[in-house]
């Protein structure tokens, strides 16, 4: 008995002491690094050549740092807490406006219709010239948002140039807390099919939906399109309450793990749903990240809404804030996310990067598959939510990117919005040939030279064939095709006409009828919105989706 004490207490003095050197190690470890650092940037800012500023060195040595384990392990200094102060909260102080720099000037994108910018007139199109009394030239648009951006009650004056108006004018504008909705709209698309929009995860975001599902619900709402394009999460305890929604109290809608024991969490549904049995079609895309993912992801794990898109971006990480010296904060990793079926989609393996430091994703022979709750459909890990029906994306020619980027489509429709002071409603206003030739004629002397992806391989082929001595026997070929495959842009202006009148009658119609109006004119046209909607009509193929059992998509 005697020597089983001894052996106990021989290993556990061992263990001990290992862990012991284990961490005095790694402690010392850190000490001595931190200790060469400090003494490198003493050195570096006495002896250096030129003035250093120590600041902005550290500043780079901690990005660097930190961009090394993954993009969304962040320093934030105290000059930049109300910016990530407004990333969580969808709130700052400001005019509610979005602007951009075109050649040298500074101009109003959009006013958000309400906020200070609207109220004092301020619309798309202004050239911003002064803000009190610095002068906008030589700024960029990062600079100016600076600017106006300031406490809520402050005031300011801004002077801008109206396109068509011979004198500048000066308008004074009191500043306000702008809150983004987290639901920028929703309406009826039918006499039961409801619409929601969600674009962000602060903390709102469950509570807007609510007020948004129970309106739509009093005016005949049986079936939901819940669109989650575009929206790159934010709160996980707002997605937990979002699908709570949906599935009872009580429900696992997603699990963290993580180095420390402490972030190891379940969180499941805490409330009374509101509906267990609406059918419910989510729209995502490659924008579709983190909050959207549990959300979409935990509806499927539960075949409890049909998903329609393109594969979300695979975002499975958690991140918590730290506070540091100085009012600083440190945004870190601390777990990843595992949803119902218990998969994780993070897309990207950050521990595992090749010879040029790139992060890899993480590979199919890694990938394993897993079963939803109920009807145990397969579905996979590792590559974000892969929806149920897949949509292709729609993508602009080349003209109509290249007119956009211009902006020729934003200031015709500013011209168009000068000349006209009424227009139809957003979701009936249409375009007439006659106008959009008024268009074309608009464009005559305007600049927007690009070239199409054949071009440009044919002029690459052009310099290999040259490389290997064969082009001079195929030159003539060469040049006739060349000269098919070069783009004319009076052709093209008639080859893509739909898409760019699609364009411009939404840059339009924002000009009259602002965010809403923009939303319930693409809802026209939208392609996932139009399969949701047929999904939902079909009864049979909407269960057959669920069960699992439905072959004719691919």
């Amino acid at each position: 008995m005697k020597k089983t004490k001894k052996i106990i207490i021989a290993v556990a003095i061992s263990v001990s002491t290992f862990l012991s050197f284990g961490f005095a190690d790694n402690y010392f470890e850190l000490s001595k690094n931190l200790d060469i650092f400090s003494t490198l940037l003493k050195e570096l800012n006495t002896y250096y050549v030129d003035d250093t500023k120590p600041g902005e060195l550290m500043k780079t040595g901690i990005d660097a740092m930190l961009q090394s384990l993954d993009p969304y392990t962040n320093y934030i200094p105290e000059s930049a807490i109300e910016d990530y102060r407004f990333m969580t909260t969808g709130q700052y102080g400001g005019i509610g406006a979005l602007i951009h720099k075109d050649s040298n000037q500074i101009i109003v994108s959009e006013p958000y219709e309400g906020f200070p910018a609207f109220k004092a007139g301020l619309r798309a199109g202004d050239v911003i010239l002064q803000v009190d009394e610095n002068k906008v030239e030589g700024k960029n648009s990062g600079e100016i948002s600076k600017l106006l951006r300031g406490q809520s009650g402050s005031s300011l004056k801004v002077t801008i140039q109206r396109p068509n108006t011979p004198e500048p004018m000066v308008k004074e504008l009191v500043r306000e807390n702008i809150k983004i909705n987290d639901v920028p709209y929703y309406k009826m698309l039918d006499n039961q099919i409801g619409y929601i929009k969600l674009s962000s995860f602060t903390a709102t975001a469950s509570s807007e939906f609510i007020a948004a599902f129970n309106d739509l619900k009093e005016k005949g709402m049986k079936e939901l399109v819940f669109d989650l394009r575009g929206n790159g999460g934010g709160l996980l305890i707002e997605a937990v309450d979002i699908v709570n929604i949906f599935i009872p109290r009580g429900k696992k809608v997603v699990e963290t793990r993580g180095k420390l024991k402490k972030w190891d969490a379940v969180y499941n549904t805490r409330k009374e749903p509101i509906d267990v049995t609406i059918p419910v079609v989510i729209l995502v895309d490659g924008g579709s990240a983190s909050a959207s993912e549990i959300v979409s992801g935990t509806l499927q794990d539960y075949d409890r809404a049909v998903i329609i898109g393109r594969q979300t971006f695979g975002k499975g990480l958690v991140q918590q804030t730290r506070p540091l010296s100085y009012n600083a904060q440190l945004k870190v990793t601390v777990a990843k996310y595992y949803i119902p079926s218990g998969r994780c989609i993070q897309r990207i393996d950050y521990s595992n990067k090749n010879d040029l430091g790139k992060a890899q994703s993480v590979p199919d022979s890694l990938i394993s598959s897993f079963k939803t709750v109920v009807n145990k459909r397969p579905v996979k890990d590792g590559k974000g939510i892969k929806p149920d029906i897949f949509k292709e994306e729609e993508s602009l020619s080349m003209l109509t990117a290249t007119l956009m980027r211009n902006f020729h489509i934003f200031n015709y429709a500013t011209e168009y919005y000068l000349n006209h002071s009424t227009i139809a409603p957003a979701k009936d206003f249409k375009l007439t040939d006659e106008e959009y030739s008024k268009f074309v004629s608009y464009l005559n002397d305007k600049k927007y030279a690009y070239s199409t992806q054949s071009e440009d391989a044919l002029k690459e082929l052009k310099k290999i064939a040259k490389d290997e001595k064969y082009f001079e026997h195929a030159e003539s070929e060469y040049t006739a095709l060349l000269e098919k495959l070069t783009p004319s842009k009076q052709e093209d202006l008639i080859r893509f006409k739909s898409e760019i009148k699609l364009l411009l009658e939404n840059e339009i119609i924002s000009r009259y009828y602002y965010q809403d109006g923009r939303i319930e004119q693409s809802l026209n046209s939208d392609a996932d919105v139009l399969e949701a909607v047929e999904v939902l009509k079909n009864k049979k193929k909407y269960n057959e989706i669920l069960a699992g059992t439905f072959t004719s998509n691919k």
